[in-house]
């Protein structure tokens, strides 16, 4: 008969891929995307190095799930917000109160998701997660107006963040409201 104990079962920790890309935001928020690695991904996440090679093999694998869970976080804030205006309300107004969000309380936020998203010219392998992004960002635009009125929403959307994030001050309320008005034009759904 055998003294010797089984080894222990291996906990199961299902957040674990996610805890690591979330990690990777953090990250790359603090030191940019050319400064990420696994090591630095791991001590962030809290799990030993073998976890991070294990579930993203490459940078760039890390980086693309950074990347869709980046959007997944910012199309549900969307889709929050989008509850809130379909409770009624003006749709410009929304739209600037949006901006002035990522721009204001959530400007940190907003400027890591940017810089994961510009990673794309450079790493084709974040492109599609990328475009993705676009798409469902213009979808849920469109579905307050029309299919080439959500995609000119989510342009115009996307630029003001950028330039909101490069740019020492934030536009005005007034001067970004006119802008999206006047893409919605005199016939838009409020």
């Amino acid at each position: 008969m055998s003294t010797t104990q089984p080894a222990p079962a291996r906990r199961k920790d299902p957040a674990r891929r996610e805890r690591i890309a979330r990690a990777a935001i953090t990250v790359v928020a603090e030191r940019g995307v050319e400064k990420l690695t696994h090591r630095a991904v791991a001590a962030a996440a809290g799990v030993p190095l073998g976890s991070t090679t294990y579930y993203f093999a490459t940078l760039d694998d890390l980086l693309a799930s950074a990347l869709r869970q980046a959007a997944e976080d910012d199309v549900e804030h969307l889709r929050q917000w989008a509850g809130l205006l379909e409770r009624g309300g003006d749709l410009a107004v929304a739209l600037t109160d949006l901006v002035l969000h990522y721009l204001g309380p959530a400007r940190a936020q907003t400027a890591v998701e940017h810089e994961l998203y510009i990673a794309s010219l450079h790493k084709p392998a974040l492109r599609g997660v990328s475009q993705e992004w676009d798409t469902a960002l213009a979808e849920l635009f469109a579905s307050y107006t029309d299919p080439s009125t959500g995609r000119a929403l989510s342009v115009l959307f996307c630029g003001l963040l950028l330039q909101g994030i490069v740019r020492e001050s934030v536009p005005s309320r007034d001067e970004i409201e006119t802008i999206f008005r006047r893409v919605l034009g005199p016939g838009a759904k409020t």
